[in-house]
């Protein structure tokens, strides 16, 4: 759209959107059917995820199905430039990355409410919904919804509704192979909900 101005490298998959006045630096990958705006840089989006307005985003990845209410922003460098700790499921602990720069991981079909705040290095899981002020978690698991006042499980049945709505806007089914996905998953990660 008007105004965008792009730094490259950008990929921009098949019916990818940029947002007027959208701000992109190097190293950025939009897949397929995504809407993204404000500033990006060195981050990868999965297919039919949106960034529509305004906020930072850097050095993070977005799965499938994800959005980002207007005016989020991340961080992708501590204050005191340490090395960035990241969320490792294959430890059940945080770990040393090695890296200076790292921002948000998002996994697919996650959410999060208009003028989210996320810290350095944050993790969110599946189907996650993030609102309210402050900063959350620096991991939040998979099938979460709240936020740094505290979270519920966001249960399989309203995920079920809210995947199938989002994805009705795209004219494409949820199908029972994805509930089971779904499923599966949510039974997996059921030891990090501690609600």
């Amino acid at each position: 759209m008007e105004g965008s101005m792009v730094r490259g490298s950008l990929a921009m998959c098949e019916n990818s959107v940029l947002k007027m006045g959208a701000k992109i630096y190097g190293a950025t990958t939009l897949g397929p059917f995504c809407k993204v705006g404000g500033e990006v840089n060195n981050s990868v989006f999965q297919g039919f995820s949106n960034k529509g307005h305004d906020g930072f985003l850097g050095n993070s990845v977005i799965g499938e199905w994800c959005n980002l209410g207007a005016d989020t922003n991340n961080s992708n460098l501590k204050n005191n430039y340490a090395e960035v700790k990241l969320w490792n499921y294959s430890v059940d602990r945080f770990e040393k990355t090695g890296l200076q720069f790292c921002g948000l991981i998002m996994g697919d079909h996650s959410k999060c409410g208009i003028n989210t705040m996320f810290n350095t290095g944050t993790v969110i899981g599946i189907s996650s919904n993030l609102f309210g002020p402050g900063f959350p978690r620096n991991f939040i698991p998979s099938f979460s919804w709240g936020g740094s006042g505290g979270y519920t499980t966001f249960v399989l049945d309203k995920v079920f509704d809210v995947a199938q709505k989002v994805m009705e806007r795209r004219a494409i089914e949820l199908t029972s192979e994805d509930k089971d996905i779904l499923s599966y998953v949510f039974s997996l990660t059921n030891k990090y909900r501690k609600q």
